[in-house]
């Protein structure tokens, strides 16, 4: 699979998981993991059908092929839904050491799995617009999710821009439009709203955009300069480039994109 494509591909799947995994089987009715379960690990279905649930509604079906329980192994939270086989199944599951390592022989596989959750993400925020849901005075907490040197060190000769300044109140990004590149918080902070609704704060080592320039769709999101910033902008091939060089990024960009797509799912009526 190329960098540049996006699309969930099986034959990507299967040789990340072969790569580092071995095949196992499941019993018809067995529990491969239960709701708040804190053992990391990621699947995939070789064989079989395998039924997802929270609490005691069904909220899903695994295929052959198909992939599952990767937020456990992303962000390392507990399960927030529960596997079942719901015939007997043939899967490889990987750990997180093994999943890290992976990721370092099959860098495709992160920038797969990066267009799948955002998929999720834009199905996610449209069912709260329908719902009203979003209309909520709550945001993610802030946080880093990279040390600013360390995001200067690897984009050094890859991006096409050095650093960039905004003033406080200065629109960095709108909802809508098409998105040529993402961007690390360097100084300063940044509030990132979706339908004029903040959702996210993020200082120095936060990064937003990276939706629009993965997928090529257009923003899902706003974000505005809440104090003076200074910001890293990341063209698409540099982010590219960036996922192949370093595991470490790729993981933290999945990373940031679990935590997104948890906040929002939990917040479905």
């Amino acid at each position: 699979m190329n960098l540049t494509e996006t699309v969930y591909d099986p034959a990507v799947a299967l040789a990340f998981f072969k790569s580092v995994g071995s095949p196992e089987d499941i019993a018809q009715g067995a529990t491969i993991f239960a709701e708040n379960d804190r053992r990391s690990r990621i699947y995939l279905l070789l064989r079989g059908e395998v039924s997802l649930h929270a609490g005691s509604k069904r909220i899903g079906t695994v295929k052959a092929a198909e992939i599952f329980g990767e937020l456990a192994v992303i962000d390392r939270a507990p399960r927030s839904a529960s596997a079942v086989a719901a015939a007997p199944c043939r899967v490889i599951a990987l750990d997180e050491e093994k999943f890290n390592h992976a990721l370092r022989l099959q860098p495709a596989f992160a920038l797969m799995l990066m267009s799948t959750m955002i998929h999720r993400l834009r199905l996610t925020i449209a069912r709260l617009q329908e719902t009203g849901a979003l209309n909520q005075d709550e945001a993610w907490k802030e946080g880093a999710a990279f040390k600013p040197k360390h995001l200067r060190d690897l984009a050094r000769g890859l991006t096409e821009h050095s650093s960039m300044h905004y003033r406080q109140g200065q629109e960095i990004m709108a909802e809508g439009q098409t998105g040529t590149r993402m961007y690390a918080v360097l100084e300063g902070r940044v509030a990132v709203s979706i339908s004029g609704r903040v959702v996210e704060r993020l200082g120095p080592g936060g990064v937003f955009g990276e939706a629009a320039l993965i997928n090529q769709r257009a923003r899902m999101a706003s974000a505005v300069a809440e104090v003076d910033c200074m910001l890293l902008p990341i063209e698409r091939q540099a982010f590219l480039a960036m996922v192949k060089l370093s595991p470490q990024f790729a993981n933290t960009v999945l990373t940031s994109l679990a935590e997104r797509l948890r906040f929002l799912t939990a917040r479905i009526p």
